[in-house]
């Protein structure tokens, strides 16, 4: 009997030592939907909003800025009085003018009289017609010597006029380029003048780029500070040279729409596209390199299960991949951890990534 129970024991002990099968083991991995690109992206670079026309205004005439009536980014109207100049010179020179004008004028009272005088004595026979002659001929002279002394004080009234700075149309003040008690030239640029009525996007462009933008490229203009706020463009112009030192080139662009927070100087973000052929771009990391084949994991939606599949690659980046149509959009993909995945293998999807 003894012995019937060790044996029974032994068996049961026998039984317990058996080794129970391993659970399943399951991976977090992380992953993406795969999505077929249609166009590619050329690059995104800061500008500005500009106004198209623009004038850079000056005094018709040299003086010393007396005084500046706005500040830069002020809206004037048409006719608004924008700087003064110190009007002692041109108010002595209309006087002088006039001074001029006044000796003139009693000199051709003494020429009419003198005239007079001489047809009178030569109707009677007692004058001569030499002395006719000279007396009609300093009338002439006189009366010319008028025209000219009445362009003079015209002249003169207009050069005191032009010492105020007046805008010659409505405008947003940009730039002062001269300060008060600074003393400046005819026609030297004291204000640029800005018309806040059609404006456009400016940004700098590297020259390489330029050379190599395609014909359908668009641009899409953002606000720096709100991207929803975004319209499209074209180009309207880009300067022929480019800029010694960055080696860019300034492009003017006509936005296809002005949205009310475009102001002047809205600083804004400029995205070069063009459409492509539709492709498959994925990140670098959900490639795996195995025996000189280039392969990613696809996860099966309805098991959470993970097969390999070789891929062809057209083009890399440090941080991307794209793939020939090897993969379908809408498929998942493994974006990291596929170094310590098998075929078959259980994952659990990261619930973080996008669908």
């Amino acid at each position: 009997m003894k012995r019937l129970l060790v044996v029974l024991a032994g068996m049961m002990l026998l039984a317990c030592s058996k080794e129970e099968p391993a659970p399943e083991i399951v991976r977090p991995v992380l992953s993406i939907t795969v999505q077929a690109l249609d166009e590619q992206n050329l690059g995104r670079f800061a500008g500005s909003i500009q106004a198209r026309y623009e004038s850079n205004i000056g005094f018709r005439v040299p003086g010393r800025i007396a005084s500046r009536s706005v500040d830069v980014g002020a809206e004037v109207d048409k006719g608004a009085l924008l700087a003064t100049l110190d009007p002692t010179d041109q108010q002595n020179q209309l006087r002088s003018a006039e001074g001029d004008l006044a000796s003139v004028q009693a000199q051709l009272i003494n020429a009419q009289a003198s005239a007079r005088r001489q047809q009178q004595l030569f109707d009677r026979g007692v004058g001569s017609q030499a002395q006719l002659d000279s007396a009609l001929t300093d009338l002439k002279t006189t009366q010319a010597s008028l025209d000219q002394a009445k362009a003079a004080v015209s002249q003169a009234r207009d050069q005191l006029n032009y010492v105020e700075l007046r805008a010659d149309h409505k405008a947003v003040v940009t730039a002062w380029s001269a300060e008060a008690g600074q003393v400046v030239t005819a026609g030297q640029q004291v204000v640029t003048l800005a018309q806040p009525d059609i404006k456009e996007a400016v940004i700098d462009l590297p020259d390489t780029l330029i050379d190599q933008l395609p014909a359908d490229v668009v641009f899409q203009v953002a606000s720096q500070l709100n991207p929803n706020i975004a319209t499209t463009a074209i180009v309207r112009e880009i300067e022929p040279q480019a800029e010694s030192a960055t080696r860019t080139r300034r492009a003017r662009l006509t936005l296809t729409e002005t949205p009310p927070a475009f102001r002047l100087g809205t600083a804004i973000s400029v995205t070069l596209s063009s459409a492509i052929k539709p492709r498959i771009e994925l990140p670098l990391s959900a490639l795996q390199e195995v025996d000189g084949k280039n392969r990613v994991w696809i996860i099966d939606a309805q098991t959470q299960t993970v097969s390999p599949r070789d891929v062809s690659i057209v083009s890399r980046t440090q941080t991307t991949v794209v793939l020939a149509n090897d993969i379908k959009a809408g498929e998942r993909v493994v974006s990291a951890g596929v170094n310590s995945l098998k075929p078959g293998q259980k994952v659990k999807v990261d619930e973080g990534n996008p669908q």
